[in-house]
């Protein structure tokens, strides 16, 4: 079996698996590369590296300019002479024989135009005569851009890898998308949360500070910190992902201000262990359940009521609660908010929060929630204290620092 045919043989086999196990498999591979004897061994372990280093490139779109950088890996990746990369408008990057761009410009258009793969031989560039086989690179909404190899002679084995590149460049590229749409779902979902501060709560806020101004100076500048603290943290522009220790510390800031309106009618326990304060959470996700136990959990109830926040460490989780003793959700109210369905304002906050966790952890790690009519609402949330899975952790900010 030729070099060309064994590299397109591994290309194949990896196919669509390769876009979601390719780090873990390459991570497997590199710690016994010592063991990597046979030539099947080493042309698989060659592949997923160069599509290791080429995917990296190719996550923001072919029309971007890191895509540029994933031809040589591509071009190594096929073992062709030369090797084009275009986008939807024409544009051509080349890594190898700059004279193949007219005909790489030509034969990108022509197999757009056509969704198919074509190869022409005996191609005259540069004084010499060469062999090219240009393949689309189709998403599912269409084409992408192509990719033309060229090589003397172009052999069955090459045209068969040029195709499976193909595809595996779109996946690449649509994974990429994918990727950056789940990011904008998730900053809409934090600005929806960050709406949710409503500003009958702001003039609620500002009315008790005012009350305070002449009987309570010291109190009313104290209410002031607070309140400029808890907006402070609520629309900072930095990461997705805070701590318990944050999150609870713009929860006090909330709780001192409706304090100061309800007065003895909201009392509050906090049960916090110590070792899930380091603990990695999304942006805004326990403050969001506080607020909604007060504001429809026991803003309306006649005397008003206790809300209990616990924090318990349970060995590679964290565990955290939010329960009131106010009166209640209609479960068929709560299954349609969580199920996305229209619910007239009320209770936003537990459903972007739910949805957020289940997006950054899994399914498995969604709100459980426990309430009906007259019986208070007990809301519970796991999450590894481990971390994410999928973003980057950003450093955070102490104190009263500027966002």
């Amino acid at each position: 079996m030729s070099e060309s045919m064994l590299v397109a043989a591994a290309i194949g086999a990896l196919g669509g698996a390769l876009a979601l196990g390719l780090v873990l498999l390459l991570r497997r591979i590199v710690g016994t590369s010592k063991d990597l004897g046979t030539d099947a061994e080493q042309a698989t372990y060659q592949t997923l590296h160069l599509a290791s280093r080429a995917a990296q490139n190719l996550r923001g779109g072919i029309d971007e300019a890191d895509a540029a950088r994933a031809v040589k890996h591509l071009r190594a990746l096929l073992g062709c002479e030369s090797l084009a990369i275009a986008d939807r408008s024409g544009a051509i990057a080349i890594d190898g024989d700059e004279t193949i761009r007219p005909v790489a410009e030509r034969l990108a258009v022509a197999v757009v135009a056509g969704h198919r793969q074509q190869v022409q031989r005996r191609i005259s560039v540069g004084g010499r005569e060469t062999d090219a086989v240009a393949a689309p690179v189709l998403g599912s909404t269409g084409p992408l851009g192509a990719i033309v190899a060229f090589a003397a002679p172009v052999r069955a084995g090459l045209v068969r890898a040029t195709g499976e590149v193909a595809e595996w460049v779109a996946a690449q590229v649509e994974l990429g998308e994918l990727d950056a749409s789940r990011a904008a779902l998730a900053e809409a979902e934090v600005r929806a949360l960050r709406a949710q501060i409503s500003p009958h709560f702001i003039y609620n806020s500002l009315n008790a500070i005012a009350s305070f101004i002449n009987t309570d100076p010291g109190q009313a500048r104290e209410l002031v910190l607070e309140f400029a603290d808890f907006t402070r943290y609520s629309f900072r522009r930095h990461g997705d992902f805070t701590t318990v220790a944050e999150e609870l510390r713009s929860i006090d800031s909330y709780l001192r201000l409706e304090r100061a309106r309800f007065g003895d009618r909201l009392r509050v326990t906090l049960q916090i262990a110590p070792e899930v304060l380091p603990t990695v959470v999304p942006f805004l996700s326990i403050q969001p359940l506080v607020e909604n136990a007060v504001r429809h959990g026991l803003e309306s109830k006649e005397g008003g009521g206790r809300i209990t926040i616990t924090a318990a460490d349970s060995g590679a989780y964290a565990e955290i609660s939010i329960e009131d003793d106010g009166v209640g959700i209609d479960p068929d109210v709560l299954a349609t908010v969580l199920a996305g369905g229209p619910v007239d304002g009320e209770h936003v906050g537990v459903r972007n929060v739910d949805v957020r966790l289940r997006q950054v952890y899994g399914d498995e790690f969604g709100l459980v929630v426990e309430t009906n009519v007259g019986a208070g609402t007990l809301v519970r949330m796991r999450v590894p204290k481990s971390g994410p899975r999928r973003p980057t952790i950003p450093a955070f900010a102490e104190g009263r620092g500027e966002p």
